[in-house]
């Protein structure tokens, strides 16, 4: 690369990401006054998008705070757009996520259900982050959601567990450290790379037929590694690197689903893939 690129290049990064946080600005008060069609339960699905989709927040996330830019990215276009809390601990309020992951996914087999009889719809649409990319899941293998779950699109997710860059290598060194972890935040300790949870989940394969699957992954994520570990195997599977798509693109691990407008673009081909367009760094923009 010429030197003169070599020095353009952060600036062009640095507008990228001021393009991408800027845009979806006007979102940040969302919490107090959700847009119409954001858990709005007389919503119903147009023949253009004739699915809801459910957003599923990742650990320590909640319901809206993780949701805050998506979920109007999405609803301006023309979806019934859903999301739930699960996975809460006794005496811990706003951070989700920490309880056992597969009762979790009964709390999203509920919600679902409650989401199909709202719309008058067979199916749904997830779309989940981190947690909530990986632990559909198991509503899919082991609790009859294949039926009712037409794709699954994961951000970040981390399907085959994590290393937290490496922390949790450390955990044999402290005894009953894990323990510990199991006992407290019993929805962290299923999500390090060797659990029991994620062994069960990916014995026998990581699809279901019938579920259209796509993960959206970053190369800087530092919470769900290492990265490759995100991606899914089977017949019906699309992963995505969100850098091949926008080299320009430095989200990492939270960025990626909390304001990534790129990401937000191949979410919105994932759940309509018949009128998908490129998403390249422009679509910061869209």
């Amino acid at each position: 690369m010429l030197p003169v690129k070599r020095i353009l290049r952060p600036f062009a990064a640095l507008l990228l990401a001021a393009a991408v946080a800027t845009v979806p600005a006007a979102a940040a008060h969302a919490s107090d006054a959700p847009h119409t069609g954001w858990n709005d339960y007389s919503c119903k699905p147009s023949a253009d998008h004739p699915r809801p989709v459910v957003l599923v927040h990742g650990t320590l996330g909640n319901s809206v705070d993780n949701w805050l830019a998506l979920a109007p990215y999405l609803e301006d276009r023309g979806y019934c757009v859903f999301s739930l809390d699960y996975g809460q601990l006794p005496g811990v309020p706003l951070f989700d996520g920490l309880g056992p992951i597969d009762k979790s996914a009964r709390q999203l087999a509920d919600f679902v259900d409650k989401v199909l009889a709202a719309t008058g719809s067979a199916k749904a649409d997830l779309v989940g982050h981190s947690q909530g990319g990986m632990m559909p899941r198991y509503y899919l293998k082991f609790l009859g959601g294949a039926v009712k779950v037409n794709a699954l699109v994961g951000i970040a997710p981390d399907n085959h567990g994590t290393t937290l860059s490496g922390l949790t290598n450390l955990l044999p060194y402290f005894p009953g450290a894990r323990d510990l972890l199991s006992a407290a935040t019993p929805g962290l300790a299923d999500q390090i790379a060797g659990s029991d949870f994620l062994a069960r989940l990916n014995d026998g394969g990581d699809t279901v037929p019938g579920v259209h699957y796509t993960v959206i992954a970053t190369k800087y994520d530092e919470v769900a590694t290492p990265w490759r570990t995100q991606y899914l195997t089977g017949s019906d599977v699309h992963n995505v690197l969100l850098q091949d798509l926008c080299p320009l693109d430095l989200s990492e691990h939270v960025a990626i689903a909390l304001f990534d407008r790129i990401a937000f673009h191949e979410v919105a081909d994932a759940l309509d893939p018949a009128h998908a367009t490129s998403t390249t760094c422009a679509s910061a923009l869209s």
